[in-house]
């Protein structure tokens, strides 16, 4: 009987190297005695084999009774050993393949971290998420079953073919003719499963994008009457998923009929043959017995080596797209000779600023503007103005696409991110709350922050008052995106997350958009303390809160079209001024339409 031959395309190969280089050689003094134990096991299993040539011919054929303790001991000692070394491989290949997964897991979300903004913005969360979990879960299969199929299974079937040699050459010639059919069935299997199985996990992918989008916009789903069209829209993605797992488990289930086939034709030569030369008298029972018991002994493992393309190209297929995002590169990093960020004054300047999101159109089109030191500038206009945009540039959470920008005469492009973002605080109308206590919410904005800091924030952004009112106080989980808390009290926590920070450089994105009137006259009153003798840039759609900024930059279809403070805007009747007087107009009827 021959052992079946696993056949590896290219980038197979490069996969499994890959893995072995990156998830197993830390691990490879355990991977070691894993495959020494695979060893002795294997030994031990042959030896059962050759064990039943002496069983055979001494005990059942000539009946010599001092063989039968001896021979009994024999037999107890090689399960013994096989038991003990079958132990040890198992804990010890579980260990590799679990810190393996851990440490993927590990360094595939620093790596996240890593990357720029826009990567996030190109791949939805559900995708993400897959490939820390479902991609990284699939890896594991393709550890253990490479290090077991190669190591155990095979040095299984090299001692049971050493032991069928042993006994009759020639009968192991005529065995093995039959295998080497297996082979081509075999890898064209393991090319389909591959396929298959990189199919189903982008589905699942998208499946669980799917699940998070319905289940974060419930309240929007059943406020439209959309649950059928979820559900439907849903069940769709479950059968597919169905036809692609149903048709992995036809590929993966076809490889055990054929070796079982194979394996048929093999015994039943065995038989013919074999049986044939000891009527003959040309070989012993007990050598037939031998080598029968050897044969059947690897059919086992040569039955898992022959399903080992198949599963293995299972989890290589999520090792391609788990490496396919560590090999991501962000293109926003430190330079060779980045310095870290010296904040004097605070002066922001934004020279012949271009940017655009797809390489086509501009959404910032040659924007020159300088924000003074200490002084607060708003940034308004229509939506889609690029205002938002604009501000994303001072922090570098995307580069300019030409153009400069400038903090104090420093490019930001020329010092390091941590020293830039250090010495910026942002506080978006997008609120991100993590599922943590409010104390560890708002000490997000300077780790290490003492308590009595951390309700000093609060004071200042008139949050205190509510959360001593909540059932734990600062140690109350604000739940999922801060859903157990108001609007204006996750905005509340976000701007004491932003006055903990204490950055030179503050960045306001319709940071009151979600107060009430008392709670917005609250903030408002601590964020005119918190800008005092900082630079800050604040964005507002409501043009009555940014009245008295020092100086007002009015944006439109990406171009600077206005500057200058509040009232000499309006007096220059340009598109500010038709803007607040829309507003003004809105907020003067908004009682009567109440």
């Amino acid at each position: 009987m021959s052992k079946a031959k696993i056949t590896f395309d290219p980038s197979t190969r490069q996969l499994v190297k890959r893995l072995f280089r990156e998830g197993v050689r830390p691990y490879l003094g355990r991977v070691v005695l894993a495959v020494l134990c695979m060893v002795v096991g294997a030994g031990a299993n042959a030896g059962y084999a050759l064990l039943m040539d002496p069983v055979v011919n001494k005990i059942f054929t000539e009946r010599e009774a001092s063989y039968l303790l001896p021979l009994a001991v024999a037999v107890l000692a090689t399960f013994a050993v096989k038991s003990i070394c079958g132990y040890g491989e198992a804990v010890l290949l579980s260990r590799v393949g679990l810190r393996v997964i851990a440490d993927m897991q590990t360094r595939l979300f620093s790596h996240l971290m890593r990357l720029d903004v826009s990567y996030f913005q190109a791949n939805p969360t559900g995708r993400i998420l897959s490939r820390l979990t479902n991609d990284i879960g699939q890896m594991r299969f393709a550890v253990s079953d490479a290090l077991t199929g190669a190591g155990k299974d095979a040095s299984s079937v090299l001692f049971l073919i050493g032991a069928m040699f042993y006994q009759d050459w020639e009968l192991s010639l005529w065995t093995f003719f039959v295998f080497p059919l297996a082979i081509l069935p075999i890898s064209r299997l393991g090319r389909r499963m591959r396929k298959v199985t990189a199919n189903t996990q982008e589905q699942m992918g998208l499946f669980t994008t799917y699940l998070e989008q319905s289940i974060q916009g419930i309240r929007v789903v059943k406020a439209y009457g959309m649950e059928e069209y979820e559900k439907t829209r849903v069940r769709g993605l479950i059968e597919t998923l169905q036809d692609l797992v149903y048709r992995a488990a036809r590929v993966r289930s076809a490889s055990s009929p054929i070796m079982e086939f194979l394996g048929g034709i093999a015994i039943t030569v065995v038989i013919l043959y074999g049986g044939a030369r000891v009527i003959e008298g040309v070989t012993t029972p007990g050598a037939f017995f031998s080598f029968i018991t050897a044969l059947m002994l690897a059919y086992r493992p040569l039955k898992s080596l022959a399903s080992l393309n198949t599963n293995l190209q299972e989890g290589l297929a999520a090792a391609a797209r788990t490496f396919a995002v560590l090999d991501v590169e962000p293109t926003i990093h430190d330079r060779p000779a980045a310095r870290d960020l010296v904040v004097r004054d605070g002066t922001v300047r934004f020279e012949g600023v271009f940017f655009t999101y797809d390489g086509s159109r501009a959404v910032l089109d040659g924007i020159d503007l300088t924000i003074p030191g200490g002084h607060t500038v708003a940034l308004v206009g229509p939506s889609g103005a690029g205002k938002t945009t604009l501000l994303n540039l001072l922090p570098r959470f995307f580069d300019v696409t030409d153009g400069r920008v400038e903090i104090d005469g420093q490019e930001v492009r020329d010092v390091t991110l941590a020293s830039l973002r250090q010495r910026i605080a942002l506080v978006s109308q997008e609120i991100t709350l993590f599922d943590d206590t409010i104390r560890a919410n708002i000490a997000y904005g300077r780790p290490g922050a003492t308590d009595d800091e951390v309700i000093e924030a609060a004071h200042a952004a008139a949050a205190h008052e509510f959360i001593m009112g909540l059932p734990d106080g600062y140690d109350t989980v604000v739940g999922e995106r801060g859903l157990n808390l108001s609007g204006g009290q996750r905005q509340r926590i976000a701007i004491a997350r932003a006055m903990l920070k204490n950055a030179p450089i503050l960045l306001l994105d319709e940071a009151t958009s979600a107060l009430d009137t008392e709670s917005e006259h609250q903030v408002r009153a601590a964020l005119e303390r918190l800008m005092q003798g900082r630079t800050t840039i604040v964005i507002a759609h409501r043009l009555s809160t940014v009245t008295n900024a020092d100086l007002i930059h009015v944006l439109d279809q990406g171009r600077l079209v206005e500057s200058g403070p509040h009232a000499a805007l309006v007096e220059a009747g340009g598109l500010y001024a038709r803007l607040y007087a829309m507003q003004f107009a809105e907020d003067a009827i908004a009682p009567a339409g109440a």
